[in-house]
C-alpha cells in the first residue's frame, strides 16, 4: 500500500510541477514583451504558483487520507 501512495503522490505532484514551469515560462515571455509591467506580472506569477503548489499539497494530503 505504501508503494501505491508514493506513486499517487508522484502523479499528483506532476501536474503542479508542469503548471509551475509553464507559469514561469509565460511570465518570462510577457516580461520580455512589456518590461514596464514586470512588477504586476511578478505578483500575478507568484499568486498563480501558490495556487498550483496548493494542488500538489492537496495530492500529498490525499495520499495520507486514503491510505
Amino acid at each position: 500500500m505504501g508503494v501505491l501512495a508514493t506513486i499517487g503522490y508522484a502523479l499528483a505532484a506532476l501536474g503542479p510541477a508542469i503548471a509551475i514551469g509553464m507559469i514561469g515560462s509565460q511570465n518570462q515571455s510577457a516580461t520580455a514583451r512589456q518590461p514596464e509591467m514586470a512588477g504586476a506580472l511578478r505578483t500575478n506569477m507568484i499568486l498563480a504558483i501558490a495556487f498550483a503548489e496548493a494542488l500538489g499539497l492537496l495530492g500529498f494530503v490525499a495520499g495520507f487520507v486514503f491510505k
